[in-house]
């Protein structure tokens, strides 16, 4: 059963959506993207599914979104907030920081900061629709710690062949574009296999 936790931050109140396991072997924080919410199919589909293998899964709002606002906070807002939420998370357990889109590059570049032992990035918006010029490989390439990518095959903010290799990252290429939306029970497959060896 789902529990929402407020957590309030110096950008305002956040709201936690936890899925624990009866038994939490890890836990997988997850925060969601600049145009959607928690509720995200992929990121719920997580919620639903992983708890009976082990992994507790949070869903990690942000203060903007919980606000009612309809723009996302700028990055530096995001990663302070995303910092302060983390800093309620238990650390009883090994910890993986993931998102979807927005919520990959936060999870990517806070990964090290709070000591994540790996991190997923689902839908890693690699560039703007359009503007392969404008990267953000970068974000991504900082990770030290196992990374999964799990990207829709068309995918207009990167399709998977755009992706370099690089030590340490897995790439899983599903079906669809970037809402996952027709690939959850892949995404859920993926993530289950990559926390379980990595965590």
């Amino acid at each position: 059963m789902t529990v929402a936790r407020d957590v309030e931050t110096t950008r305002g109140l956040a709201r936690v959506y936890v899925d624990d396991a009866s038994d939490p072997q890890r836990l997988l924080v997850l925060g969601h993207g600049a145009g959607g919410g928690v509720q995200a199919p992929d990121l719920a589909a997580l919620a639903s599914a992983l708890p009976d293998s082990g992994t507790s899964v949070w869903r990690v709002e942000q203060p903007w979104r919980v606000a009612g606002k309809r723009v996302a906070a700028a990055p530096s807002v995001l990663d302070d907030a995303w910092l302060q939420i983390l800093s309620v998370v238990p650390r009883c357990v090994p910890v993986v920081l993931g998102g979807r889109s927005a919520g990959a590059r936060v999870a990517c570049r806070c990964a090290a900061t709070v000591g994540a032992v790996a991190v997923v990035a689902l839908a890693f918006p690699l560039h703007p629709p359009g503007k392969p010029e404008k990267s953000r490989a970068a974000e991504l390439d900082a990770v030290d710690v196992p990374t999964l990518v799990v990207q829709g095959a068309a995918d207009p903010f990167g399709r998977p062949a755009e992706f370099a290799a690089a030590p340490g990252r897995e790439l899983v290429a599903v079906p669809g574009d970037h809402s996952l939306r027709a690939a959850t029970h892949e995404v859920v497959e993926a993530v289950a296999a990559f926390v379980a060896a990595n965590a």
